[in-house]
């Protein structure tokens, strides 16, 4: 008896803190009411999609800063210290005119200091450089030290691939690419704001739909079984009657549902996390905007990532072709070099008696025999760069193509909403007069169900058009990145993204 009585108590106080522990839960949470706007300028700030493109650009952007970097002067400090041998070594004896070996047991150690300048348009490097060499022989115990105080040195390719004077020409290209690839992300976002927005406002609108059904169905069933009993309606219309009523619960719970779904997706779109709940204000108007062909395709071909990555893809392909035309012949690099030096057997004499030194030298390469190695990768080149080519007009011919459709589309949205918005309310009155209509036995069950069934289809064919038109609206956005209604193009602080 105790032990039941205690089993009662400990299921009562568990079940009162699952109910409190429930309700702090739900208390909780932070209910947000978002219109149309905040939520596309929410996602552009910190969903996750926006965050993706702001590192992809800040990568883009700190690769350009490594191309620019190449045409500054640059200083490097080389060396070895220190390099151990003891061994036999080869040399030349001039005296015999032979090779011998030597036992060598020494410790050297070396140091470079170079200011190093490219010129990207004729590919020459210049180098001001200083070195310092130290090298004691243990067996002759024997110190000597040389220096080069200061060297000028030149390097000049002759009829090689210059790799800077194609990147003065690829690098900015691409980094413009990136930076318009950025804006056309940003879009990407606001057209999956507007998908996951009305997916959203379309689960309320089916809710209030199954709410308001059941209201209705609840009702119309009452007055059907009290009818029914009056003998002034048959069986089957009250069953009919019942039938709606059962499937107006089943709605119902099927729209909770969908609506939970629905919040969990935007929520997550958008960077909250469980503790906030979303309630949607639903735009009832659309601004009264219409472009022309012309000028978006205009706007297009000076905007649209995708055109510049066409003229980026030609550019490499011609780069391509450079290098292997340049390979498969004779191409030379002079070197040349200016300074002084000096040599001792101790430091501070080292620097006594400089004397000028230069040195020039020409090194060559010129295929022989290449069994047509160097000309098939030519050839390859120049057949890649055709296809690159014909692949750059079919893509720009679909691009038209594309944009011509989609600004037409757009054109026709306005009319769309308003005709849809008409309709909505031309069907929700229908239904409340075929419902009087009903009540007071005027029209049969069939008559009132078809009217049922046309006001929440146009109720949803409302909802669908205001989507379409932001669909479109931002379609046009993306192609030609640039703002309609202000009349600007799209633009961003990049220095702001790479804090």
């Amino acid at each position: 008896m105790n032990n039941h009585f205690d089993m009662k108590k400990i299921v009562v106080i568990a079940s009162l803190l699952a109910i409190s522990f429930t309700g702090s839960r739900v208390f909780a949470q932070e209910l947000k009411k978002l219109t149309f706007d905040e939520v596309i300028k929410i996602a552009e700030e910190q969903s996750p999609q926006a965050l993706i493109a702001k590192h992809r650009f800040r990568a883009s952007y700190w690769s350009f800063r490594s191309y620019q970097a190449q045409f500054r002067p640059s200083l490097f400090l080389t060396g070895t210290a220190p390099n151990y041998s003891n061994g036999f070594l080869r040399n030349y004896n001039f005296n015999t005119n032979l090779y011998q070996y030597s036992h060598v047991n020494s410790v050297t150690s070396s140091a470079s200091l170079a200011l190093q300048q490219a010129i990207g348009f004729t590919g020459t490097t210049i180098a001001l450089q200083s070195n310092f060499f130290h090298q004691y022989d243990f067996g002759y115990n024997n110190r000597i030290f040389n220096t080069t105080p200061v060297s000028i040195n030149i390097t000049q390719p002759i009829r090689q691939y210059n790799s800077l004077r194609w990147q003065t020409k690829i690098e900015p290209l691409k980094y413009q690419t990136a930076k318009k690839t950025f804006l056309s992300n940003i879009e990407a976002v606001h057209s999956s704001a507007v998908t996951n927005f009305f997916a959203l406002a379309l689960a309320q609108i089916n809710k209030q739909i199954a709410i308001m059904n059941l209201a209705n169905a609840d009702t119309l069933y009452r007055i059907a079984k009290g009818r029914y009993q009056l003998g002034t309606i048959s069986e089957d219309d009250m069953l009919q009657m019942q039938l709606s009523y059962l499937n107006a619960v089943t709605a119902s719970k099927q729209a909770d549902m969908n609506l939970r779904d629905r919040e969990i997706r935007l929520r997550s779109f958008l960077g909250y996390n469980e503790n906030v709940r979303i309630e949607l204000i639903i735009p009832n108007v659309v601004p009264s905007l219409q472009v022309t062909t012309s000028e978006v395709l205009d706007l297009a071909m000076k905007n649209n990532p995708d055109i510049l990555t066409n003229r980026l893809n030609i550019l490499n392909a011609e780069s391509t072709v450079n290098q292997a035309k340049v390979n498969k012949g004779f191409n030379a690099k002079l070197q040349a070099s200016v300074g002084i030096s000096t040599n001792g057997s101790d430091l501070g004499t080292s620097f006594d008696n400089p004397s000028q030194s230069q040195s020039v030298n020409i090194s060559f390469t010129m295929p022989i025999l290449d069994w047509g190695r160097a000309k098939g990768n030519y050839r390859m080149a120049q057949s890649n760069l055709e296809l690159t080519n014909v692949q750059v007009q079919q893509a720009l011919i679909d691009f038209q193509q594309n944009l011509f459709l989609d600004v037409e589309q757009f054109n026709l949205q306005k009319d769309q909403v308003a005709i849809a918005a008409k309709s909505d309310t031309v069907a929700q009155r229908m239904y409340e007069v075929s419902k009087q209509r009903f009540m007071i036995g005027k029209i049969a069950i069939l008559d009132l169900n078809n009217a049922d069934s046309k006001k929440d289809q146009n109720r949803r064919a409302y909802i669908q058009s205001l989507q379409d038109y932001w669909t479109y609206f931002f379609n046009i956005r993306t192609l030609a990145l640039y703002d309609f209604l202000n009349r600007k193009n799209l633009d961003t602080d990049y220095e702001g993204l790479l804090r």
